[in-house]
């Protein structure tokens, strides 16, 4: 993915998390409150923030951050620097020494905070299209009597 690219997906979706916080703190503040429509923004608001952690971790990688000053020419035991280990998914940034030993620079943490968010909003959505099929319709079709 190129870097343009990620910096848009980022901005998109920081704006896109913010909005659909601002929509949920209104939409609580006004006493009828549609459980629908909060479940819907919820899924906006968790599947929006998962694409923003996930490329600010990308770009993190991809832009170098401070995982290539962190790779030390020998780790604690003397092993030499044999490369760098960069993916996508997961996201990973490693330094791999000639004795095996790895010393990860992007943690574990951004994996699973991304999976977590990225899980509550299809939890979000699944439930709410079972909950949508379960909900009887009204007579003259979705707008009503007619």
């Amino acid at each position: 993915m190129s870097m343009p690219l990620l910096g848009m997906l980022l901005f998109v979706g920081l704006a896109t998390a913010a909005a659909s916080t601002v929509t949920v703190v209104l939409m609580l503040d006004n006493p009828p409150l549609s459980l629908p429509r909060l479940r819907a923004v919820l899924v906006l608001v968790f599947g929006s923030s998962a694409a923003v952690v996930y490329c600010y971790g990308r770009l993190s990688v991809v832009l170098g951050g401070p995982f290539p000053g962190r790779c030390d020419d020998r780790n604690a035991s003397g092993a030499e620097l044999v490369g760098t280990v960069e993916e996508d998914w997961p996201l990973r940034s490693a330094c791999v020494y000639s004795d095996g030993a790895t010393v990860e620079h992007l943690s574990m943490s951004i994996n699973v905070l991304v999976c977590l968010l990225a899980g509550l909003a299809v939890v979000l959505a699944c439930a709410g299209a079972v909950l949508h099929r379960r909900t009887p319709s009204a007579p003259g079709g979705p707008l009503g009597p007619s």
